[in-house]
């Protein structure tokens, strides 16, 4: 493994994180209605789990899921109905108060965790990724330095976030327009679920 090819992967791990979908939009909406922890924290989660993603496309998961064709669509359609839940409590939640809305702590954290763990297609998308930049004989070593890579990248840009979007004028402006947002961000997140559910 090289620097460059690492460099590669981190420009590809920014413009996957840059593209609209149930994690990015998740932590936003956390980070302006909750704060920065609450913000750093729901990085902190949505990061490990898409590095594990990361770590088991590594290990040959979507080898697992190419053979297994009834464990993917489990795992799918497990992910498909939370993003789904999550949907129906932004919706049904929208006009209560932020301090309500908002998971602090270990619950932003498992709630980051949970969001990319409901999204298999992560590891179809790494297990991708990683054939293409990659040589098919890393050490031991290289895919761990490639997971902890993948985790402090995400840290960093959600950290990032979370101190853009939890500044004041920011915060002023989410909670004027708390219940369009809310249920802006429910429609989403329900039309990602089914779309995962009902999607190829």
């Amino acid at each position: 493994m090289t620097t460059a090819q690492l460099i590669a992967f981190n420009l590809t791990l920014l413009a996957a994180m840059a593209a609209p979908g149930p994690a990015l939009l998740y932590a936003l909406r956390q980070s302006v209605a909750g704060g920065f922890a609450a913000g750093v924290a729901t990085g902190a989660g949505l990061g490990l789990m898409a590095a594990l993603w990361t770590g088991a496309a590594l290990l040959g998961l979507n080898a697992v899921f190419a053979l297994v064709p009834w464990a993917y669509l489990a795992l799918k359609t497990a992910g498909g109905l939370y993003l789904f839940w999550i949907a129906v409590q932004l919706w049904r939640s929208a006009r209560a108060p932020v301090s309500d809305s908002a998971h602090p702590g270990a619950r932003a954290f498992l709630g980051g965790v949970l969001v990319n763990l409901a999204n298999p297609k992560s590891v179809l998308f790494a297990g991708a990724v990683l054939v293409v930049i990659f040589p098919p004989d890393l050490s031991p070593g290289a895919k761990a330095l490639i997971v902890a890579n993948h985790f402090v990248v995400e840290l960093v840009v959600y950290t990032v976030f979370a101190a853009c979007l939890s500044s004041a004028p920011a915060r002023n402006g989410y909670l004027r327009l708390k219940p369009i947002i809310d249920r802006t961000a429910a429609v989403i997140l329900g039309a990602l679920g089914l779309r995962l559910l009902f999607g190829r």
